[in-house]
């Protein structure tokens, strides 16, 4: 979108960046620093902010951030902290300001309601404004990595031409020992001329070579440099959580200190967002059912005000949140009294432990709040930190000690668009595995197979776990056991608790992905999460290890032999990514296994190598074309009986005819491009229908 379309572009991050320093500073104030020392500069935030909405002409917010300046200006001077009723004017001014920036979303012209100021000593629980914008535009960001990936992949395809260059050279270099042994008659000019042939042509292949690994050194730091870019700081939530507990804490006649360490965390924007809402119920919840009243707290020794921590922390890949606060701790005996009143019997329910009834109470649906208030009552609080742990794939431990406060721990992802994976072959398929759940690699033996009554197994630590080919979890052909005379290569993979060894091809080593998501018109398997392209430009599936581990302890002890698995496999040639990663993703959600390849002489090469029951082939191709690729496999007696499909954009009766006389068995338009009339024809073709 260009800015002319969308005038407010740059207004909305200046606008967010503003309004997040001003909630900071304000909070600030009424902790008791000196307005002296933030009134100031606030100011000329505000006064900033206004300049740049009549820039915009959005004449509400520079009312707004007028009336902020209304509410400042007097506080230049003051030495004590700021009184209550003018932060709650502040506060509401600022979430007025937060909820006109939101609407700037909308095309120009749907401009949000106009609110008016709030006026100065309305105190009343205000909701805090949602985590700010990321500073850089990530769906811009996200275009710029798959960018870079892209110019990665077309670099390593040009190590393909160096190929050719290193013939050369070493023909130079035999025709020139021929001539020096002798063998070779020639002139002095002509040996000289190839003596200087030889020389040119290992310069060019040496300069070639290094100009490769060069471009590819600075493209690579330039995906990581971007991918970091993506990454937001953890510090960018604090205001919004401080201001939550602030909130909460006055709705409730509480005082509460929020701390916050951690802050130069950085995470993925998404994995952030996600966590956000997760963070600001647990802050809530440790303020409203937690933190006990002044009184309750000084009388049993405990300082007046509350202490609600939140500390972020890099464990490898992963981050861990830790919040906490020093409050009564859970009612455990409300969650007990809760299971009864729920059909437990009583007997029951004294038997469950502090570890079962905090699961319960993760469960969602239990409160051990009597009344229904705006802030609890409904005990649906953690189900929200609970679904948004389980969306990020991450995992959450609740300690909780009489008197003594709650602690939560929440570890995701650092980042949901990048991911180190182990990259595997199973069924003549790359795929990748996240290294969290990767737990060892070994080499298993048919010696070290037993049958047990739900299939093979291996003894792994001390543990019987399934052993199942990823082949046959991927729907691909799986090799027969006593090709494999020198034992298989497997991956032990572990995910909610469990664990299974799966049988791979090899093992290729391990990567860092940048991840694309699936499209919604790929009807895959649960087990794929989502897709990364190789060095070759190719897609790879990326799997879910909590899939797989399920997927694989389902398999019964009877090899599971799908009426598909007999099918041929299936090859689609195409130069574009987009339709080769569609064509191959309609046809193994079919049942059919599928090779690609990104040009015909790459699908002529696969061809030899492999047999194929059908060609799914584009026409207008770099090189040889779709109707050169059909005429030669029509003539090969090796591939003569192999039906070739064409798919391009060239519609025209001519191009047709030539299609036909080609021998393709069917031609499709992609301008016409159904997915059921795809499957009917490869299934008559084949014989199928």
């Amino acid at each position: 979108m260009t800015v002319g379309a969308d005038p407010f572009r740059y207004f909305r991050v200046e606008a967010a960046e503003i309004l997040e320093e001003l909630g900071k500073g304000i909070l600030a104030l009424e902790r008791g620093a000196r307005p002296a020392d933030l009134v100031p500069n606030l100011l000329r935030l505000a006064h900033t902010l206004k300049g740049a909405a009549r820039v915009v002409k959005h004449v509400t917010l520079a009312e707004l951030a007028h009336a902020i300046e209304d509410v400042l200006v007097p506080l230049r001077e003051q030495s004590s902290p700021l009184e209550r009723d003018r932060v709650a004017a502040a506060l509401a001014l600022l979430d007025g300001m937060a909820a006109q920036v939101a609407t700037l979303d909308r095309p120009p012209g749907e401009e949000g309601p106009r609110l008016a100021p709030a006026a100065i000593g309305a105190p009343t629980l205000q909701r805090p404004p949602e985590a700010p914008a990321a500073r850089a535009d990530v769906a811009e960001m996200d275009a710029l990595l798959e960018r870079l990936s892209e110019a990665q992949v077309s670099l390593d395809g040009l190590r393909a031409v160096s190929e050719p260059l290193v013939r050369a050279r070493r023909l130079a270099e035999r025709a020139v020992a021929e001539v020096e042994a002798g063998e070779a008659l020639l002139p002095g000019p002509t040996r000289a001329s190839l003596d200087e042939l030889r020389a040119v042509l290992r310069e060019l292949e040496r300069t070639f070579e290094g100009a490769l690994d060069r471009a590819s050194r600075e493209l690579g730091l330039a995906r990581e440099g971007a991918a970091q870019l993506q990454l937001m700081k953890a510090s960018t939530v604090f205001a919004s959580l401080e201001r939550a507990a602030r909130d909460v804490a006055h709705a409730t006649g509480k005082r509460v200190t929020f701390t916050a360490r951690g802050g130069e965390v950085r995470l993925d924007a998404y994995v952030l967002g996600v966590l956000h809402a997760a963070l600001l119920q647990l802050v809530r919840n440790a303020v409203a059912h937690g933190v006990e009243t002044e009184r309750e707290r000084v009388a049993a020794g405990k300082p007046p005000a509350g202490a609600l921590e939140l500390v972020v922390s890099r464990q490898g890949r992963r981050a861990l949140f830790v919040c906490r606060d020093d409050g009564r701790g859970v009612d455990l005996e409300g969650v007990r009294r809760v299971v009864r009143e729920r059909g437990l019997g009583a007997a029951e329910a004294h038997r469950l432990d502090q570890a079962e009834l905090l699961s319960l109470l993760m469960v969602g649906g239990i409160t051990t709040s009597r009344v229904v208030t705006q802030l609890a009552g409904r005990g649906v609080g953690l189900d929200v930190v609970r679904e948004a742990v389980q969306r990020l794939g991450g995992q959450v431990q609740v300690r909780t000690e009489a008197s003594r406060g709650t602690t939560f721990e929440i570890a995701v992802p650092v980042s949901v668009a990048s991911l180190e994976a182990l990259v595997v072959e199973a069924g003549g398929l790359r795929a990748a595995l996240p290294v969290d759940a990767v737990r060892g690699a070994l080499r298993v033996h048919e010696r070290d197979v037993t049958e047990t009554a739900t299939g093979a197994a291996i003894v792994h630590e001390n543990e019987t776990i399934p052993f199942v080919p990823l082949a046959s979890l991927l729907g691909r052909p799986v090799a027969p056991r006593e090709r494999s005379a020198g034992g298989w290569p497997a991956v032990v993979l572990g995910a909610g608790g469990s664990s299974v060894a799966l049988a791979v091809d090899r093992l290729l080593g391990t990567e860092t992905l940048v991840l694309r998501a699936l499209s919604p018109l790929a009807a895959v398997d649960p087990i794929v999460s989502a897709a990364s392209l190789d060095a070759a430009g190719d897609p790879q599936l990326v799997l879910d290890p909590e899939a797989l581990v399920r997927g694989a302890r389902q398999a019964v002890r009877s090899e599971r032999v799908s009426p598909l698995r007999a099918r041929p496999p299936l090859l689609v040639i195409d130069d574009s990514l987009t339709t080769r990663m569609l064509e191959q993703s309609i046809l193994e959600s079919a049942g059919y296994a599928v090779d690609v390849a990104s040009s015909a002489e790459e699908g002529l090469e696969k061809a030899t190598i492999r047999r194929y029951g059908l060609y799914l082939v584009d026409v207008e191709m770099p090189g040889m074309d779709g109707f050169t690729f059909v005429e030669r496999t029509r003539a090969d007696p090796r591939f003569r009986d192999t039906p070739a499909i064409l798919v391009t954009s060239r519609g025209s009766p001519e191009d047709r005819r030539r299609g036909a006389a080609a021998g393709a068995g069917a031609y499709i338009v992609k301008g016409d491009f159904d997915q059921t009339e795809l499957l009917r024809t490869i299934r008559r073709l084949l014989g199928e229908a």
